[in-house]
């Protein structure tokens, strides 16, 4: 990605603009956290529920500490699979209600994709919900998801992209508790902490 184009999405978000960004799963939906009139776009344009949180993106684990408690379990996992296709539960520290949707909690991931990471380095966190329409299919391209939310946000091109959704694990008890089985089998979150 060209130091211009980082500078116009950089810009897009300040202005409290949305984007849309390739993850290492699927397009996301970004609007800076802190940006409260640019997280309510982010429900109302996939029309969903203001009762169910959205997920942040963030460039590290020294980012993840910024917003959330990182215990011994979430260290762990993050240490094995991030930057990678996992989303960890966590108590919040700094994260508005409306991106928790009211909760104590909050879903974070480290997505392994240069161009995701760059914007991550440059503007986080961000939210990384799906780029569909709450409770539909994902569209894995610019093109189709251009003709569901149409020409206001910026989009960043970043090729088909098919793969299985994060695996979520809710680390806030100290003890693994998945949520989601995706990309990363169970097993492997398991055997990851019996090696330690």
């Amino acid at each position: 990605m060209k130091e211009l184009k980082i500078n116009e999405v950089i810009k897009h978000l300040r202005e409290g603009k949305l984007i849309v960004y390739p993850t290492d799963t699927l397009y996301a939906l970004g609007a800076g956290i802190y940006n409260e009139d640019a997280v309510k776009k982010v429900y109302q344009i996939k029309n969903r529920p203001f009762s169910l949180p959205l997920p942040v993106a963030v460039p590290s684990v020294q980012e993840m500490k910024r917003i959330a408690y990182v215990n011994d379990l979430a260290e762990k996992l993050a240490k094995n699979f991030l930057p990678g296709k996992l989303t960890l539960i966590l108590y919040k520290k700094d994260v508005p209600d409306i991106v928790t949707a009211n909760s104590d909690k909050v879903a974070v991931r480290i997505p392994n994709n240069e161009i995701a990471l760059k914007i991550l380095r440059n503007y986080s966190p961000l939210t990384v919900t799906s780029a569909n329409i709450h409770g539909e299919k994902v569209p894995s391209c610019i093109k189709e998801i251009k003709k569901l939310f149409g020409k206001d946000l910026l989009y960043i091109e970043g090729g088909e992209l098919r793969s299985k959704p994060s695996t979520i694990v809710d680390c806030t008890s100290g003890e693994i508790k998945i949520l989601r089985e995706g990309a990363i089998p169970e097993k492997e979150i398991r055997k990851a902490i019996q090696d330690g």
